[in-house]
């Protein structure tokens, strides 16, 4: 372990006593479950007594329906990267929620279409086959609620995290994109069929209203919001640059770039206009602070997009979206802070480790790597710790080649009141899971460590 320390940084850098921190989610979630008890109140108020096996499935059917519907709606509005949500929240969180929410909607999908089969079979004492051919060509609307299903289904079975990690990003990605599909096909059916909206006109004006909200949102947060960053700034690549073995810097040009809003610490999605790399966007940190003509990403080569940045060429044209990410200056709670990076889990701390407003011996950065070559940036870091006085302390693996494990004895040796620190910790998911838990063992409350990350 080395240590760069040494000058008090410029006055502008000292820290001040305003702590501030992020909103909690629970107005997100409250919100979300009345949503949920609302679409119940939808099908109390427009059923009478249940009678019979056949009430019973039908009747569940028709509640697992209806809250199917409500959570293709949150599903979608949890894919429209809304600012507030991705900023406040978290893009981890986001995307756990949607995950969670993707989940959910398969599985009442799949309740759905049983019960109310079984219900209408029982009813109409035929059996459950018969009856759903003759759900699926007689009903209205029903051959286009059967397609969504079933692109749902393709989709949720791609999520699956064993599938996933044997497909293409980008192919996962495409294939993410039918989700409106399978909710625009879905939408009619619950109209044309649901008892509950056909002769409630405020019922169908609800769903209506819910529907088109959520359409809206991804609209002009995923189509529009894009578009005009993207007209305005105009971004190109202006250079490719190798910082250590298998980590690129991609500096970038355009108009205006110290105005698109990014705070220190997090990310936009990439995508990149040449051939290979135009079909999906990926999420990469700044890793330095954007001026008025250029700014700059850091990107480990690990999969076929991020492994063709290294040959990007001058003056290709750069699609990007964001900025995004809660892993910001605005999570501070406390005087004293830790940074704690892993490969290049250094390129968003690097911006923090440079804004963050510390006195002398208040900012340490821990920098994990396998080797003095793999250190990306640490020239800049250097420069940065001696110019405000912060501790800059690498964690390298012995010269045996032995691992350098980062535990709660070696954190309170390193920073001994490790506790009352605030830390960020950014890394891949094995390193950042047994650093958190080392953190908790040294002391550290959960609500003080500060992570993301772009895995679902």
């Amino acid at each position: 372990m080395t240590t760069a320390t040494d000058r008090r940084p410029p006055a502008r850098h000292r820290a001040g006593r305003t702590a501030w921190r992020v909103p909690p989610a629970a107005p997100l979630l409250a919100a979300a479950w009345a949503g949920g008890i609302a679409v119940l109140a939808l099908w109390w108020r427009d059923t009478g007594a249940v009678v019979g096996v056949a009430g019973w499935l039908t009747g569940a059917g028709r509640i697992t329906g209806l809250l199917c519907g409500y959570m293709c709606a949150v599903l979608v509005a949890l894919m429209a990267r809304v600012p507030w949500v991705e900023s406040r929240v978290g893009s981890d969180r986001a995307a756990r929620w949607h995950a969670s929410a993707g989940r959910w909607t398969i599985g009442l999908l799949l309740a759905h279409v049983l019960l109310i089969v079984l219900g209408y079979a029982a009813q109409a004492q035929v059996g459950a086959l018969k009856e759903l051919g003759t759900i699926v060509f007689d009903l209205p609307d029903m051959l286009k609620a059967t397609a969504g299903a079933l692109i749902l289904l393709v989709v949720g079975y791609t999520s699956v995290r064993a599938v996933r990690r044997r497909m293409r990003y980008e192919t996962w990605y495409h294939l993410h994109l039918l989700t409106y599909a399978a909710v625009f096909l879905g939408f009619s059916h619950q109209l044309t069929v649901g008892a509950e909206f056909v002769a409630h006109a405020p019922a169908r004006a609800a769903w209506y209203t819910l529907y088109i909200g959520v359409a809206c949102l991804v609209l002009y947060f995923r189509v529009l919001t894009p578009l005009r960053l993207n007209l305005r700034h105009r971004i190109r690549v202006e250079a490719a640059v190798r910082e250590a073995p298998g980590v690129y810097s991609v500096w970038l040009r355009g108009r205006r770039l110290d105005r698109l809003g990014a705070r220190p610490g997090q990310f936009l999605r990439w995508r990149f206009l040449t051939r290979g790399m135009w079909g999906a966007s990926h999420p990469y940190s700044l890793s330095a602070l954007p001026r008025d003509d250029l700014m700059r990403i850091t990107v480990k080569t690990l999969g076929d997009h991020s492994a063709a940045v290294a040959d990007l060429h001058p003056g290709t044209r750069v699609w990007a979206e964001g900025p995004y990410g809660a892993l910001t200056a605005a999570r501070r709670s406390r005087r004293k802070v830790l940074l704690i990076a892993g490969g290049t889990g250094i390129t968003p701390l690097r911006t923090l480790f440079e804004t963050l407003p510390a006195a002398p011996g208040d900012l340490t950065l821990l920098y994990r790597a396998r080797t003095p070559e793999e250190l990306a940036l640490s020239e800049e870091l250097e420069a940065i710790a001696a110019a405000r006085g912060a501790r800059l302390v690498y964690v390298l693996n012995d010269p045996d080649g032995s691992r350098a494990r980062i535990t709660a004895d070696r954190l309170r040796a390193t920073v001994p009141d490790v506790e009352r620190h605030d830390v960020y910790l950014c890394g891949p998911r094995g390193l950042s899971l047994a650093v958190y838990d080392a953190l908790r063992d040294a002391g550290v409350p959960t609500v003080r460590i500060h992570h993301e990350s772009f895995e679902l």
